[in-house]
């Protein structure tokens, strides 16, 4: 399954029309993200999960059909395991997620790589995590002290990510 088509789209030019937005309609995530997936750029409604040091439902996550959304992983930030790895990677390409946002650590890094999908997250880290089921889909989170809500759109490109609550016009 491939990716729902998205306007063209800058993240530069996103913030120079809503640089002086104070609605929280328009969020900026702040720039610790690395790109590890095959694309760079790419966008789509938001999925969430919030976990912490276990993937679960991560993996649940992306074994499920992606119709061009991006999931956005809340981990806490977490730089002791890994979320993602080049499994749950080729799985979110495999079933048609635009991207997968990891506030935290993915591994297999050459293998994300060349996953057909956006993959970013704050570093690398080859520690899985254990299964212990715990978290929850679909909840508002905090990504770096940035609020998201499934159903926002989420925009990413070389210079960054933001996040809107509606999408963007063809």
């Amino acid at each position: 399954m491939t990716p729902v088509p998205f306007p063209a789209f800058a993240t530069c030019d996103l913030c120079d029309v809503h640089k002086n937005d104070c609605t929280g309609q328009f969020r900026v995530l702040p720039p610790v993200f690395r790109n590890f997936g095959g694309l760079a750029r790419f966008s789509g409604p938001v999925s969430t999960v919030k976990c912490f040091e276990d993937n679960s439902l991560v993996k649940e996550a992306v074994d499920s059909p992606g119709e061009g959304r991006v999931l956005v992983v809340a981990g806490g930030a977490s730089l002791r395991r890994a979320l993602v790895g080049g499994n749950l990677g080729a799985a979110a390409a495999r079933n048609g997620w635009a991207g997968v946002v990891v506030d935290g650590c993915v591994r297999d890094v050459s293998e994300l790589a060349q996953c057909d999908t956006g993959i970013c997250a704050l570093a690398a880290m080859p520690l899985p995590t254990e299964k212990r089921q715990q978290g929850q889909r679909d909840v508002a989170v905090q990504v770096q002290g940035i609020w998201v809500y499934p159903g926002d759109w989420l925009y990413a490109d070389e210079d960054g990510m933001v996040v809107m609550a509606s999408p963007l016009k063809a």
